[in-house]
């Protein structure tokens, strides 16, 4: 088969469920399939959003990991970024008193509280473009529900004033405790909050974190945050249930395209593993 109709047997497989793109991996093997890596590959190319749906059990990760690899090496995307000094790749996600992504710091994942619009990572130099998430068990009781929210919807609400001020690095971005690395212990970054990366704007953001710098920052964020409010984006956003993604689901999302949220957690026994990859300078190129 040549390569153009193996790839156009490959898209034929492609599904669309609540208007993000999805692909079934029949076995651990798929992850370095070419076809099934370039198509992955393509769709958050085009969408930044992609759900899989994994057909075996894999409570481990190793697909994901052999994806990770293989979209390195042949797509050049970076390797993912180790969640702090105590932990690798992979971060188990789910309410806990005890295993903590850093002793006796607790992240904010970690609890069953809401959390509130954010970009992963926004504290970094360079953050990652990507994060997936691979569901181990679904909140069996309707909480812990993630919500998703392109960027460019909340930009076309945004002043000329704002846009230009969140552009400019005058704002300083705290390191959560539980993220600090030897690097950066003195935990914060000054840097903006949008930029222009390969003709396409980035963004990062996590209001708790966020100190403006001048007044022109503050009016920027006070903007931002009003904006995110709005009852007008409700049409725009996504709303993903443990229906949406049961067990053995992974989504993967664009980092610097998508904001996100999660409802309160109902379900002590939620359980998803996070990765982050392809971290690159925030910066106006």
């Amino acid at each position: 088969m040549s390569p153009p109709q193996q790839q156009a047997t490959c898209q034929a497989h492609v599904h669309t469920a609540t208007h993000i793109p999805g692909i079934t991996a029949p076995s651990i093997s798929y992850s370095n399939d070419q076809c099934h890596v370039s198509t992955i590959h393509d769709i958050l190319q085009d969408t930044g959003v992609l759900r899989i749906r994994l057909e075996f059990e894999d409570d481990e990760c190793l697909y994901l990991r052999g994806l990770l690899r293989s979209l390195h090496t042949r797509h050049g995307h970076n390797l993912p970024l180790h969640h702090s000094t105590h932990r690798g790749w992979f971060w188990n996600i789910k309410p806990s008193q005890a295993d903590f992504q850093r002793p006796k710091h607790q992240a904010r994942s970690e609890t069953m509280d809401e959390f509130p619009w954010h970009t992963d990572c926004s504290y970094e130099g360079s953050p990652p473009r990507f994060f997936a998430l691979q569901v181990i068990h679904p909140d069996q009781f309707d909480g812990g529900i993630l919500s998703l929210l392109k960027f460019d919807k909340v930009l076309a609400m945004l002043s000329r004033e704002t846009v230009a001020a969140l552009a400019r690095p005058e704002y300083r971005i705290l390191v959560p405790p539980e993220f600090r690395k030897a690097q950066n212990p003195d935990g914060s970054i000054i840097g903006c909050l949008l930029a222009l990366e390969s003709r396409q704007l980035a963004f990062r953001y996590r209001e708790d974190i966020t100190q403006s710098l001048t007044r022109d920052a503050e009016l920027a964020l006070e903007e931002l945050r009003a904006i995110l409010l709005e009852p007008h984006l409700l049409s725009g956003v996504m709303h993903l249930t443990s229906e949406i993604l049961p067990r053995g689901s992974i989504l993967l999302i664009d980092n610097r395209l998508w904001l996100h949220r999660r409802t309160e957690i109902k379900d002590p026994n939620r359980h998803l593993k996070r990765v982050r990859w392809d971290g690159k300078p925030f910066s106006v190129s």
